[in-house]
């Protein structure tokens, strides 16, 4: 009876489908005209699987079907779903019906440009929602408030209003680079309450100086490829938490003083690719940063003082980077003192101007 038994359970291995499906006898169920597994409510273990797509320990891949709308009949015990690489224009109230335990919803490269207002509401959990590459104006309306991660590069949007991130409380994460967002499309408080939100990435769009209301709790901030043309105080007033600051490939020709006050914690900031005349003021009194780029712009002259404070005083923590490379300064001139705060030699990068 015994080896009856192991004989019977390799069989049913070996006639497996391109997926594992959760339940021994679940191939019994299978529709040939429909292509799906019907679910039963009575057993658990056993659910549908729409035409086409793989699913597996409650993950539905639907990606590279060529499909214009989300499949019906989900699963319900879904906990992700990937839709990418399809050919989806409308997010209708309905399509996620019954995925009370999604955490992850994947829509990347479709041609979305509408969502329903309720089309999130059966959403309890979900976490992380991917909606980059699509044709969306403006992010969609009234997401679950358990968000904690939303990616939308590279679509076109031109405004972020206040009511869109309201009650967002545990979003860590945004990326919204590759829009064409300016700055009076963001609306003053657009950010406000967002009390865990610590990255945040908004390059290569149309903005010109630095967006205001960042929350306190930012870690890292993100704003490269824009046109930016100066860093003042203003802009940066409240970043106490702030670690990381990406500045580079934009038109800044000036840091004003008492800028990097406002950003006591800052460890690493790029610069490079910009317009910057001098050395950026306040470096030597900064107590935390530990990598600077400043490549790919028209410095001139560094003085002894610019980067390491005058005296016997010490910055807290050593430069572990720090880049000149690709400006006019002539390198030959340069007091050895000048670098006398940087970790290791190798740290400094210099070369010879174009």
């Amino acid at each position: 009876m015994k080896a009856t038994l192991i004989f019977f359970l390799l069989a049913q291995v070996s006639w497996a489908g391109p997926f594992e499906q959760r339940g021994l006898f679940d191939f019994m169920l299978e529709d040939e005209a429909s292509g799906l597994i019907p679910y039963d409510p009575d057993n658990p273990l056993v659910s549908m699987c729409p035409y086409r797509c793989q699913c597996h320990l409650r993950v539905v891949q639907c990606s590279d079907l060529g499909l214009e709308k989300v499949p019906f009949d989900l699963p319900p015990d879904t906990t992700l779903l990937d839709l990418q690489n399809n050919k989806i224009t409308e997010i209708k109230e309905g399509d996620f019906k019954n995925l009370k335990d999604l955490h992850t919803l994947i829509l990347v490269n479709n041609k979305i440009s509408k969502f329903s207002p309720e089309a999130f509401k059966p959403l309890r959990k979900l976490e992380r929602l991917y909606l980059s590459k699509n044709q969306l104006k403006e992010l969609p309306e009234k997401m679950p408030k358990t968000l904690q991660e939303l990616r939308a590069h590279d679509n076109e949007i031109t405004k972020l209003r206040k009511s869109t991130f309201n009650g967002l409380n545990n979003m860590l994460v945004i990326e919204l680079g590759g829009n064409p967002l300016k700055n009076s499309g963001i609306e003053n408080g657009a950010f406000q309450g967002m009390d865990s939100l610590s990255y945040i990435r908004i390059s290569d769009t149309n903005i010109t100086a630095i967006p205001q209301g960042f929350p306190t709790s930012l870690f890292e901030l993100h704003l490269d490829g824009n046109k930016i043309t100066k860093v003042d105080a203003a802009s940066l007033k409240g970043l106490i938490n702030l670690s990381k600051l990406g500045l580079s490939f934009n038109s800044i020709s000036v840091v004003e003083n008492r800028s990097l006050a406002n950003v006591p914690h800052l460890r690493e900031l790029h610069l490079d690719h910009n317009k910057l005349l001098r050395v950026p003021a306040g470096l030597a009194e900064h107590k935390h940063i530990q990598v600077i780029y400043l490549h790919n712009n028209n410095i001139s002259e560094v003085g002894q003082n610019d980067f390491c404070p005058a005296g016997y005083s010490s910055k807290r923590i050593s430069y572990s980077a720090l880049s000149l490379y690709s400006n006019p300064v002539r390198y030959w001139q340069l007091f050895p003192n000048t670098f006398r705060c940087v970790y290791l030699r190798g740290a400094i990068q210099l070369g010879n101007y174009k």
